[in-house]
């Protein structure tokens, strides 16, 4: 998924370009978001979730609602990306798209049309607010930061998940669990990246190493140029993704970058809509049980408790 531009410009960047290689002419695939070997790391638990997930009542999708359009569809036409591990990958092999906001996308599917299939628009950080305005998509799932001058152009449910700087250290390194471990350690970032300030302020000391890729802060970690990593949850759950002999992340974020589900801003039916799922599936254990299927298999710990829906201004 595309990080928040502002905070992050290189990794969304990298991201962007990653995902327009992959795009089609037309920018969209159909896929159906069942369970492979992309971003869902335990395949069956997560084809489980799918499987259980609920389905709405008639009667909370009235007649001119966009819920309504959605069902008489028949899919669910969802802006998003493929090459997001642990979030939204499509595996190369079998063509399935998997993670923790793929599946949150199929469950959303079925929740309107009762199946999980949705057709997949790719996205980029310059045009989510575009597409959902012109009606090109129906929802964003792209690790999309919920603010305040971007909830002026679309809308937004939740928060769904709550991310932020976050640590990766060498697979056998025991002794960084938290921020504060930085502390006289070597901690290397991106040159580009606000993680440098968000050290300086919260393991002032550091000694901070710079870096202008996230392949060369990995290397650095795994080589023992630099005890830990910093940056953005989301990139680092990848870093992990592809190299789980090598790297792990720990801990929790200690930064809030909250993310939502972007809608458009003329349907604020389908905001309460997609609110009250939100609330039902965390309810009911579905969200934690998707968390564990993908997010969850690559991070350590227990199952965080999810933001608090309307939380952020803006939501």
């Amino acid at each position: 998924m595309s990080p928040s531009v502002p905070r992050r410009t290189l990794p969304a960047a990298i991201l962007a370009t990653a995902t327009a290689l992959l795009m089609t002419a037309c920018g969209s695939s159909s896929l159906p978001a069942a369970a492979g070997s992309g971003g869902a790391a335990n395949s069956d638990a997560y084809q489980h979730v799918l499987d259980t997930a609920p389905v709405a009542d008639a009667s909370e999708m009235p007649e001119g609602s966009l819920m309504a359009t959605i069902k008489a569809r028949g899919q669910l036409v969802v802006g998003g990306t493929d090459t997001a591990a642990v979030f939204s990958l499509t595996d190369p092999m079998t063509g399935r798209t998997t993670g923790f906001d793929a599946g949150l996308a199929a469950m959303l599917a079925k929740y309107i049309t009762g199946k999980t299939d949705i057709k997949l628009t790719q996205v980029q950080v310059a045009n989510r607010e575009a597409l959902l305005q012109n009606g090109a998509v129906d929802t964003v799932f792209a690790t999309y930061t919920i603010n305040a001058k971007r909830a002026q152009l679309v809308g937004f449910a939740g928060p769904y998940y709550s991310s932020g700087d976050a640590i990766l250290v060498k697979k056998a390194d025991n002794s960084i669990t938290k921020v504060a471990d930085l502390n006289g350690r070597k901690v290397c970032t991106e040159s580009s990246s606000t993680a440098a300030q968000d050290i300086k302020e919260h393991a002032p000391g550091a000694e901070l190493v710079l870096f202008d890729t996230n392949s060369q802060c990995v290397q650095a970690v795994q080589q023992g140029r630099a005890d830990a990593y910093v940056l953005d949850q989301a990139i680092l759950l990848g870093d992990a993704y592809r190299e789980p002999d090598k790297v792990k992340v720990v801990g929790q974020p200690f930064t809030t970058e909250p993310y939502g589900i972007g809608l458009p801003l003329n349907h604020p039916e389908m905001k309460t809509f997609v609110n009250n799922w939100l609330k039902k599936i965390e309810a009911d254990g579905e969200w934690a049980a998707l968390w564990q299927a993908t997010v969850g298999a690559i991070l350590p710990g227990p199952v965080p408790a999810p933001p608090v829906i309307g939380s952020v201004a803006g939501s």
